[in-house]
């Protein structure tokens, strides 16, 4: 009995030809959980795409996709002065660098060199391009790496950004023969291709490469018992009181799944603030929506989710599924950790 994430292979890779087609140079990335799918598939399927290069979060994910890869891995995470020596396959993994310091700790290395964008997150101040430029003949240097922002409340465009940096590397002198970047749509891309012809932009992508067509992946839930409850009766680890008749379903999905594990979200207008506020009330009185659903309802949680199973509590009212049924379920994908992925 299992937490299940069903593909609809042939659409799905179907999704990623046409990112492939919209995005000419991508850059497939896996990292963290894979997206849900596992970075060891993703691999395969970027093997699929044929891109000749696969981006990865870290330097120990590179170690692993060495293994399941045969192309080149860029590895997302800058280097830092003093990590781990990893056995990784050097000669085809491009390290990035996000100060001069780092540069000048990795003489005859792959590297591609972030630039400090309005990200603000890590990366090469525009000051100091030109003395990357002086220590650049001691690597092989890949090209620029430019992470963007995805929203701009301020309306400023991104191409523009990206424009600044191209700008700020050749006055400086180091070459932009290729730039990779994040977040930016085909639009975005095609004016920078019109604008820099003779400078190559790739597009680093993977929500929405891997998770972009939503009705490609569905997930499901195993019911595992079933039982009716009257009000009043006592229920779980903390011995609530059933609010109502109704029925216990146990279903598979808990917290070593990621299931009602939940990241902070940056909420804006007052719409999703009221909304916040509703749940937050509701759950100080023990009652939290599920990601759970059956005809056509969303479930609640009859207590927290167990490590790995959940309690939900059906009233009356609704017909409670089978042992063995499974539960749709809304997930957030690079939280959750699936039992199986089955293509169908």
């Amino acid at each position: 009995m299992t937490l299940s994430l069903y593909l609809d292979t042939d659409r799905w890779r179907a999704h990623q030809q046409s990112v492939l087609a919209e995005f000419p140079g991508l850059v497939p990335v896996a990292k963290g959980n894979g997206y849900g799918l596992g970075n060891q598939r993703l691999a395969e399927e970027a093997t699929r795409l044929g891109t000749g290069i696969l981006a990865v979060g870290t330097a120990y994910e590179a170690a692993d996709a060495a293994t399941w890869y045969g192309g080149e891995l860029l590895v997302l995470t800058p280097y830092r002065i003093g990590e781990e020596v990893l056995p990784l396959p050097h000669a085809r993994v491009i390290r990035t660098v996000a100060s001069t310091d780092a540069l000048r700790a990795v003489p005859g290395a792959r590297v591609v060199v972030e630039c400090m964008t309005s990200m603000r997150r890590h990366g090469i101040a525009a000051g100091d391009l030109a003395a990357v430029a002086e220590m650049v003949d001691s690597v092989s240097f890949e090209g620029l790496a430019l992470h963007l922002p995805m929203d701009r409340p301020d309306g400023s465009d991104p191409v523009d950004e990206v424009a600044h940096w191209v700008d700020a590397a050749a006055a400086a002198g180091l070459p932009t023969r290729t730039v990779f970047v994040s977040h930016l749509g085909a639009a975005g891309m095609a004016r920078l291709a019109e604008r820099y012809p003779t400078t190559v932009f790739r597009a680093r992508i993977g929500t929405r490469l891997w998770l972009g067509d939503g009705g490609a992946l569905e997930v499901r839930g195993t019911v595992l018992d079933v039982t009716p409850v009257v009000k009043g009766d006592r229920y779980g680890y903390r011995q609530h009181p059933a609010p109502s008749d109704g029925h216990l379903v146990v279903v598979t999905g808990g917290t070593a799944h990621g299931i009602g594990l939940e990241a902070p979200k940056y909420v804006q207008g007052v719409s999703s603030r009221a909304k916040g506020i509703a749940r937050a009330g509701l759950a100080t009185v023990n009652k939290t929506r599920s990601p759970y659903n059956w005809d056509g309802k969303q479930l609640w949680f009859a207590e927290p989710p167990h490590m790995q199973v959940s309690l939900l509590f059906l009233s009356a009212e609704i017909r409670p599924p089978a042992i063995g049924d499974e539960l749709g379920l809304q997930v957030r994908h690079t939280t959750t950790h699936f039992d199986r992925v089955v293509d169908r």
